[in-house]
């Protein structure tokens, strides 16, 4: 057995990078991650919404049952306007901007305003995008190769 043909510097299992340079390979690959867990959580959330619409409808009144689907889909637009925020993060921005706030806080007032709406279904509605997250986070934590 000859050992002296083999080379004896080591080749390393992965390339290393410099600290603060990324490749486009790379982010292409988490911007694709990105958009599929967007697309997730957007197909959860209409998921339940649509659960939980009906469900209100048969329990309650078809008035709060409306309501509440005012709520979600502010929810879902927070939902759109938050992952534009966090795609816009690192090219073009250094931190989060707080405008989407202005949209439910504008239904609240809209809603405060009107006799036909009721804040409550609506609040509860805008928060389903929050449910969201919890049956995606427990989703993951069980089924963990559900990408």
């Amino acid at each position: 057995m000859n050992l002296s043909d083999e080379s004896t510097t080591p080749t390393p299992a992965i390339e290393e990078s410099q600290p603060g340079s990324t490749t486009t390979q790379e982010k292409t690959s988490s911007m694709q991650e990105f958009y599929q867990l967007f697309q997730g959580l957007l197909s959860i959330t209409l998921g339940l919404t649509g659960v939980i619409f009906v469900s209100v409808w048969i329990f309650y009144s078809l008035n709060t049952a409306l309501n509440y689907l005012l709520g979600a889909v502010t929810g879902m637009v927070y939902l759109k306007m938050l992952a534009r925020d966090v795609e816009r993060l690192g090219q073009e921005k250094r931190q989060l901007s707080k405008s989407r706030f202005a949209l439910f806080i504008g239904v609240i007032v809209v809603a405060t305003q009107l006799r036909q709406l009721q804040i409550l279904p609506i609040f509860l509605g805008f928060l389903t995008y929050k449910a969201t997250l919890i049956v995606y986070t427990i989703q993951s934590a069980f089924i963990p190769n559900s990408k």
